[in-house]
Formats: C-alpha cells, sequence, structure tokens
C-alpha cells in the first residue's frame, strides 16, 4: 500500500519541482533583465538549486486548506495590519522624538489560542512588523513578545490581532 503511495507522491514531487524552476528562473530574468547565454545559464543552475531545495516549501501539500473564505479573510485583513504599522511607526516616532515619554521595554507571554501553523505565522509576523514589538518565541499554545512600551504590550493583550488572525483560520469574512 504504502509503494502505491510512494508512486502517486513522485509525479506531484516532479510537478512541484518544474513548477518551482519555472518560478524561480522568470523571477531572475525579472530581476537581472540580462538575457545573455550566460547569465541565462547561470540563472537557470540557481534556480535548480533553489527549487531542489524548497520546491515542497513553495509548491507542497498545504495542511491548512486554504479556502477561498481564508483567503478572503487574510485579503480584509492585509489593511488592518497596514494600518496598524502606520500606527506604531507614528507611536515610536512620538516616543523618539518625546523625551517626556519613556520607553519601559517589557515583556508579554499570552495563549494566542490558534489552531493552525498557519495562524502561528501569521500573528508572528504581524506583531514583529508592527514597531515596537518583536516575537520571541510563537507556538500554538504562547506567545512571548518584546514591546517598547507597557502600552505596546497592553494593547497585544487585548487580542484584537489575535481574534482577526482567528478569523482567518476559521475562514471568517
Amino acid at each position: 500500500m504504502s509503494d502505491n503511495n510512494e508512486k502517486q507522491a513522485k509525479p506531484k514531487k516532479i510537478k512541484s519541482f518544474v513548477l518551482t524552476t519555472i518560478i524561480m528562473f522568470l523571477f531572475w530574468v525579472m530581476l537581472s533583465w540580462n538575457f545573455q547565454p550566460v547569465f541565462l545559464g547561470i540563472g537557470i543552475i540557481c534556480s535548480l538549486l533553489v527549487a531542489y531545495w524548497s520546491h515542497d516549501l513553495l509548491i507542497g501539500e498545504p495542511d491548512f486548506g486554504m479556502t477561498l473564505r481564508r483567503y478572503l479573510s487574510l485579503a480584509k485583513f492585509i489593511p488592518w495590519l497596514l494600518w496598524q504599522i502606520v500606527l506604531a511607526n507614528l507611536n515610536v516616532v512620538y516616543l523618539t522624538l518625546n523625551p517626556k515619554d519613556l520607553i519601559e521595554p517589557t515583556v508579554v507571554r499570552f495563549n494566542p489560542d490558534l489552531q493552525t501553523d498557519m495562524g502561528v505565522v501569521i500573528l508572528a509576523n504581524s506583531i514583529t512588523l508592527t514597531p515596537g514589538t518583536v516575537t520571541i518565541i510563537a507556538n500554538k499554545q504562547e506567545f512571548v513578545v518584546h514591546a517598547i512600551t507597557q502600552k505596546h504590550a497592553e494593547s497585544l493583550l487585548q487580542g484584537d490581532m489575535q481574534a482577526k488572525v482567528r478569523d482567518i483560520e476559521q475562514g471568517k469574512i
């Protein structure tokens, strides 16, 4: 039985490898915009190496089943996240320019209550992208985050970002 599964998995791996190689090579051409045979050859070699190492990551069987509803929920999340990044940038600039407000670094721990690895990655990256906060430890049971001020830490503990990431996991639009 497992021999049959291996036979079925091999064509998928080959397709994944070929597709990843093509994507990497097109990306190489777009970035270099150099069509001399030497550069195209280097691009093909690099694309083959990168595809060999990473084809399962780019075009693999995801364990989180991205449905259309999840994509739509993610599309709704991105503008909200960008706005949070802008607000946090302004806050960090204010802290830098205003000597009256003290920077009080703190570390907070919380349970994100996430169900998927995708949710953990989205939340960890969203926290780290937001100026003033850095994710130190991230898993389904616990997040440890360094925040530049107590205010940043408290905003994390309110759980708005976690709720929005849970909405992505559940495909809520």
